[in-house]
Formats: structure tokens, sequence, C-alpha cells
């Protein structure tokens, strides 16, 4: 079967929330990972609203790291949970949102990470989440995909680590320029999506929505892969 993934920074829902819902609905993601999701005021209803207004449901609890996962009707979750990463001192507290789902008998284990503008902490923080994706998925026998803002190039050791261990989906199967950052005026890939290497990447790229909303919805833009699952 092929299933949809998302990577999206929200920027804390600090620009157009209507044309950011916008742009998650023109995403048609079955599954959507969140980086700066609202963390304090209202904070449960602000993410649960966001969600809805693009036809998915919050899967993930806690607000840990402002990461979630989103997901769509087609997609039944399994597992959901929250884990907050080492704490690095004068640091924000980093966290990994996880939710095992399954559509029509495919099993994946979907995380959401965002990692720090803090070199060391950036490798540890990634090396730490794909330990922690290996254990949510094992019982499950789900196949690992991970998405978010790596705060990185792929040239540099952190993305360089997550490519090592799971395939950079826009590398193997590229849709457009890739740019993610600024949504502006994108010059630079920091943020993707991480497959295990038994799903079929089919596509991976940016998304077929209107150019004043993706400028007007975050400071980043949204990532979605196409992969290939199951039998």
């Amino acid at each position: 079967m092929t299933i949809r993934v998302g990577t999206y920074n929200v920027h804390g829902l600090r620009d157009s929330v209507p044309a950011l819902s916008r742009v998650i609905a023109a995403m048609r993601a079955d599954v959507l990972c969140v980086q700066e999701a609202p963390r304090f005021y209202r904070w449960r209803a602000r993410r649960r609203s966001l969600a809805a207004a693009a036809g998915l449901c919050l899967a993930t609890p806690g607000r840990l790291g402002g990461v979630a996962v989103l997901v769509g009707r087609r997609v039944r979750v399994l597992r959901a949970e929250s884990h907050a990463l080492r704490a690095f001192l004068g640091l924000e507290l980093r966290g990994l949102a996880v939710a095992v789902v399954e559509a029509e008998g495919a099993r994946l284990a979907v995380g959401s990470l965002h990692l720090d503008l803090n070199d060391p902490a950036r490798v540890h923080h990634a090396a730490e989440a794909v330990t922690l994706m290996e254990r949510a998925a094992a019982p499950f026998g789900a196949s690992i995909v991970l998405g978010g803002d790596v705060n990185e190039q792929p040239h540099q050791p952190a993305w360089r680590y997550l490519a090592g261990r799971l395939a950079d989906c826009y590398a193997v199967a590229p849709k457009g320029d890739g740019l993610t950052f600024p949504a502006a005026e994108p010059a630079v890939r920091i943020d993707g999506v991480f497959a295990a290497r038994e799903a079929r990447v089919v596509s991976c790229g940016g998304v077929d929505a209107g150019i004043a909303d993706l400028a007007g919805a975050s400071d980043h833009l949204p990532v979605v892969a196409e992969l290939r699952v199951g039998h």
C-alpha cells in the first residue's frame, strides 16, 4: 500500500493559521510529524483545532519539545508516546513524539523530532531518537519513519547519521528542489523525512499549495514522502 508521511515546522502558530491549515490540507498526509506545535496557553485545544482544520486528529500525548504526530482517517493508532531526550545545560529541552500506526495492514512507527541549534546536542539526540524509534517499532513489527526539523543540512553530522541508519527520502526520490528554509525565499534543506530501507520511496518533496500560503503559514516549508509499504 502507499502512505503519505509529512513533516512540518509550524512555527508555534505565530503566522497565518488559515494559510497553515490550507497548506496542511494540501499535503494530503496520512501521518504528519509536527514541530513547534503549541506548548503553552491552551496547547491541547490549539493542536486539536489545527489538526481538525486539515481533516486530521492528534495522535500523541504531551507537549514536550513542541513535537507531535497527527493522523488521518484511514490510519489506526496502535500506540502513542512522548519521550524526553537528554537534557543539555543551557539548551532547550527536546523531545520525540512517536505514533505506531496501521493502515491497510501495514504498520509504521512514525516519530517527530526537532533538533537543536547546538552541534553536539543534535548528534546525540539524533542517535537517541533512532534508538527510541527502534524500541517503539519492534513489538509491532513496524517500519520506522522519522520526520523532523534537523536544523542542519545533509552534509552535516546529525543528518549524515540519520541518513546512514535510515533512507533520506528526498535523496532517494526527489520532487522539486527540496529547499525548506526560510519559507519566503528557501535556500537550504534542513527538514526531512527518513524511512526504513524496506519502505519503497515513491517520491519526496514539497507541497502543491499556493505560494502566498506557503510563505504566510510558517517560516519553514513542509515535506511529504510517499512511501510504499507492506505487501
